[in-house]
């Protein structure tokens, strides 16, 4: 290919950098983790959400019951299920979806801000049944369905300035009320922070370490599964693209990155059925969406030809899954 051939912008081209070398992508190794995304409806609008939830975003609506069925039918044995959003509690049928996930003996991992939304009675109640339900029945030989829930509450700094300056005044303060409120109920309840530019992770999980101490959570800041501390995603942001030769040059797999085995479910608006899109990051480029069902969306090679895969989960080491 002569040099006026080449891709003129970085992130153009599906099989070739803007320099013209051989675009890297990420084969499928088998599901880890497959995520629901409930829809971008939110109770609050933060200043650097990836994916623009708000409570006026409705381009990705509501899931139902009856758009998860077909997706867990397509798995074979237990796997780990995420739930994302937008702000799953606003879901009208989050709390049969849960029911569902964990009667069929996989894990859950439920993503939310523990704000208003799940501090309404009527979630409060559901959970409590769920919690209950779970430490009564014996699960689908994958342990017991209490032990496979996992609440995991955003909270991106540790500091209540840093976190209300992205979430709004009050924020943080209510974000903790719903996390104290967990941890008397007896979940398992994990955090996810953000380092902040420029902050030693040491010192960051101590910080939040102690938080959680403080609001009687049994949780340990070291393990990167009950505090996960996510790499800054910055949407202008200028990663240099991914060639094959950077894995040895990284000294990294592509088995390693979060699309080789993890997939999320959406529903955009006025759409007839939900699709799969190749991860949690990236609904909106359509590049990304590879079909109706798992079958489809794993038939082929993902081709990193985002800025964020680059800057989140190659360069920056980042997974949504736990």
């Amino acid at each position: 290919m002569a040099d006026t051939e080449f891709p003129t912008a970085k992130f153009a081209h599906p099989d070739l950098t803007a320099k013209g070398e051989t675009r890297a992508s990420v084969g499928w190794t088998g599901l880890k983790t497959l995520w629901f995304n409930t829809g971008t409806l939110c109770n609050i609008e933060c200043t650097n959400c990836y994916i623009l939830s708000s409570p006026r975003n409705d381009r990705l609506v509501y899931l139902r019951l009856a758009d998860v069925q077909p997706y867990l039918d397509e798995i074979d044995g237990p796997v780990e299920i995420g739930i994302t959003g937008g702000e799953p509690f606003m879901c009208p049928e989050i709390l049969p979806i849960m029911e569902e996930i964990l009667g069929r003996g996989h894990s859950l991992l439920l993503l939310t801000n523990a704000m208003r939304p799940m501090m309404r009675p009527r979630v409060q109640e559901g959970l409590k049944r769920i919690l209950a339900d779970g430490n009564r029945d014996p699960g689908v030989g994958n342990g017991d369905p209490a032990d496979r829930l996992c609440v995991r509450v955003s909270l991106d700094s540790h500091r209540p300035e840093i976190h209300d300056a992205e979430r709004g005044e009050g924020a943080f303060a209510e974000a903790c009320a719903g996390l104290r409120w967990l941890g008397e109920q007896g979940f398992r309840v994990a955090l996810a922070g953000r380092l902040a530019l420029n902050e030693d992770e040491t010192a960051a999980r101590a910080a939040y370490g102690a938080l959680a101490a403080s609001l009687g959570l049994d949780l340990d800041p070291a393990d990167p599964k009950q505090l996960v501390l996510f790499p800054e995603m910055i949407a202008r942001d200028d990663p240099p693209e991914i060639t094959t030769a950077c894995w040895d040059i990284l000294h990294k797999s592509p088995d390693s990155i979060m699309c080789a085995n993890q997939r999320m479910v959406i529903r955009r608006k006025g759409a007839a059925r939900a699709s799969i899109t190749a991860c949690t990051l990236l609904v909106d480029d359509p590049a990304f969406e590879l079909g109706h069902t798992l079958a489809e969306a794993t038939a082929a090679p993902v081709k990193l030809n985002h800025p964020w895969c680059a800057s989140f989960c190659v360069l920056g080491g980042g997974s949504c899954s736990a």
